[in-house]
């Protein structure tokens, strides 16, 4: 009998009525804006593709996750935008923009804005874009204590070219590669830039450096000088070497400004 008077009561707690409606009174308890909209930062394109001497803007939007506008909080919102660098433990600067105010810095003064085609647009417009641009951009948006991020990668229309000094194969370091290539009206080229090139059939038998400062090569005909018969295409990685003391040859990307043609000057 005591059992059952027990299980009466607890049924009679639990079911005793709340005022107002049951959805509202169901969100109040979870509290979902006790500590204000969440802040989401996102890219709508991963990458965007350009060439040298055009412009282009990398995409970035931010937004509160449960509401509808941008300006819902109450502190100012600064973005910030920097490239990352290969080794992904330093940033490059490019531009903060908080207000008002605005700053670019570098390479990119004079040459990059924030679009603000709306209130939550943090797009960053690059005009005049050169041959180090090319590469992966972090778009920050901090409000108060919140902050989030989102990575937009830019690649350029070009093409990978090996090079060697005329006095022989394996003849460069890693510095006097990086002047090569710029002799040539070009940079050294990335990893992912090399790959693109042997997925479009580039084949080279000799090992040159990377932006990264590893050294590769390419091989799309496996063969006995370049690896061996029987292995399998692809890209050769030698791994990362001093930049100052070991010796290689080179890989070098350009990109077209539109409509001219490039020619390469002979190895020197």
């Amino acid at each position: 009998m005591k059992s059952l008077l027990f299980l009466v009561l607890i049924s009679a707690c639990w079911a005793e009525p709340h005022p107002g409606n049951s959805s509202l009174e169901h969100e109040r308890i979870v509290h979902i804006q006790e500590n204000g909209p969440r802040l989401l930062v996102v890219a709508e394109q991963a990458k965007i593709f350009s060439h040298r001497g055009g412009n282009v803007t990398l995409p970035c939007k931010f937004y509160h996750e449960h509401t509808s506008t941008a300006g819902s909080g109450t502190h100012k919102i600064r973005v910030k935008w920097t490239k990352l660098t290969y080794d992904y433990l330093k940033e490059v600067d490019v531009f903060v923009a908080m207000g008002h105010h605005r700053k670019s810095y570098g390479s990119y003064q004079g040459r990059v804005s924030l679009r603000e085609s709306s209130e939550n647009d943090a797009s960053l417009v690059i005009t005049n874009i050169r041959l180090e641009d090319y590469g992966r951009y972090k778009c920050e948006v901090i409000e108060g204590l919140e902050d989030d991020t989102a990575v937009v990668t830019l690649n350029l229309e070009g093409v990978v070219f090996p090079y060697s000094p005329r006095l022989g194969r394996y003849n460069l370091n890693f510095h006097q590669a990086q002047r090569a290539c710029a002799e040539q009206d070009s940079v050294m080229a990335s990893f992912d830039q090399l790959y693109d090139a042997w997925r479009s059939g580039l084949d080279w038998c000799n090992a040159g450096w990377l932006s990264d400062g590893s050294v590769q090569y390419p091989i799309t005909k496996p063969r006995e000088p370049c690896g061996g018969r029987n292995t399998v295409p692809g890209v050769r990685n030698y791994g990362f070497w001093d930049k100052d003391k070991s010796h290689y040859d080179v890989f070098c990307f350009t990109s077209n400004f539109n409509g001219e043609s490039v020619f390469f000057a002979l190895p020197s």
